[in-house]
């Protein structure tokens, strides 16, 4: 895996989820929202484990597809409250989910002026270089292989943590 890492040119791996609430509470001022775009449940329970794991203290806000994820990003429907569903700081974004694919939503993002700054990070199961040309081509700001075991996914939290969410503001503060 970090073979393929190297070879596309990545910066670093990746991190981030706090491991507690997915939504139901609002998240202290000065805690990063991101937001987990992936369907399946078990990337999004590993996840979880992995950032309370890590101590990657950040709201970890999760949508199962597309819509969802539009509607968290514009408020609307059951995200309108701002104060339990913030803005993130940051996306991790899976590409390969019903309805609207990873590659659909993070065009959507990049087409809407409102998010065009925000960082998205592709976070796949998916080492096709066609995948990763295509994600890069739309706008991703980072594309990380999904790794295999937990402690892996440890590391990578903490990676994404690190690079990511220490030089971004988050639009809830």
């Amino acid at each position: 895996m970090s073979e393929t890492r190297e070879q596309i040119g990545l910066e670093s791996r990746v991190s981030g989820a706090r491991g507690v609430s997915g939504g139901a509470h609002a998240p202290p001022a000065n805690v990063f929202t991101v937001l987990h775009i992936d369907d399946d449940p078990n990337d999004i329970e590993l996840l979880r484990a992995a950032a309370s794991r890590a101590k990657a203290h950040f709201n970890l806000q999760n949508v199962e597809d597309g819509e969802k994820a539009i509607a968290y990003l514009t408020g609307a429907g059951m995200y309108a409250d701002r104060h339990s569903f913030p803005l993130p700081a940051l996306i991790l974004l899976d590409i390969k989910m019903p309805r609207a694919t990873g590659l659909e939503m993070l065009k959507w993002i990049r087409q809407n002026p409102e998010f065009v700054h925000l960082p998205v990070v592709v976070l796949s199961g998916s080492e096709l270089h066609e995948d990763i040309r295509q994600a890069y081509a739309i706008g991703a700001n980072s594309y990380l292989i999904k790794p295999l075991g937990f402690e892996a996914l440890v590391d990578l939290v903490r990676d994404v943590k690190a690079v990511w969410l220490h030089k971004w503001v988050s639009p809830a503060q």
